[in-house]
């Protein structure tokens, strides 16, 4: 793995919305007095999901909250992958699964529409600072592959026609559906069940 940096440009400063701060002390409740620190992982997340990317002072920020030292909470942040460290963009930042099943499926055709479509290397802003890409390490969905991940949604069984409907979809501010792109249900064979059928539905 890469080593992974703060990017060198930084806002003065972080703070959660209203609604945000009550959500991390609720999540900061459910832990024993001085434990506080096992909730790092959620509050980063929650902060992320604010801002879009993870900035030096949100960190200071989850670090005091937590009363954790910022080394600490600087740890977890440049050690999980799913934490940006530089700004995204605005209304997508596409994470384009490249582990062995989605190439063999076709990821690196997703990967050339997100060349042609938002900007030529990964972690780089489209020119209206609307989209973000780069490729990723397995995602989950290896039996629905090729797929990629857009905040907490996947979009699985991509075509590279399909993945340019879904970046015009969220270009117009639309919320393509997620899950499998191709009519299956969830994980399920397609074409339907394969497996349990009566003997007479047998082949």
């Amino acid at each position: 793995m890469s080593v992974r940096r703060l990017d060198p440009v930084q806002p003065e400063s972080f703070a959660f919305t209203p609604e945000n701060l009550r959500w991390a002390e609720e999540i900061m409740s459910h832990y024993p007095p001085g434990k506080q620190a096992s909730a790092v992982l959620l509050l980063l997340w929650r902060a992320q999901e604010q801002e879009g990317w993870l900035s030096r002072p949100a960190l200071e920020y989850v670090a005091k909250l937590l009363e954790m030292a910022y080394i600490r909470v600087y740890e977890v942040a440049t050690f999980y992958t799913m934490f940006q460290l530089s700004p995204v963009g605005r209304r997508a930042h596409f994470l384009v699964c490249g582990t062995t099943p989605c190439m063999l499926r076709g990821a690196e055709e997703l990967i050339a529409v997100c060349r042609r479509r938002i900007a030529s290397d990964p972690h780089q802003l489209s020119a209206d600072g609307d989209f973000s890409w780069e490729e990723a390490e397995c995602l989950g969905a290896c039996v629905n592959a090729p797929m990629v991940q857009v905040g907490g949604d996947t979009y699985e069984d991509l075509s590279p026609e399909r993945l340019e409907q879904i970046i015009e979809m969220l270009a117009r501010g639309e919320r393509p559906p997620p899950g499998p792109q191709n009519g299956r249900q969830f994980a399920a064979p397609e074409g339907g069940p394969t497996t349990l059928k009566k003997p007479s539905e047998t082949p």
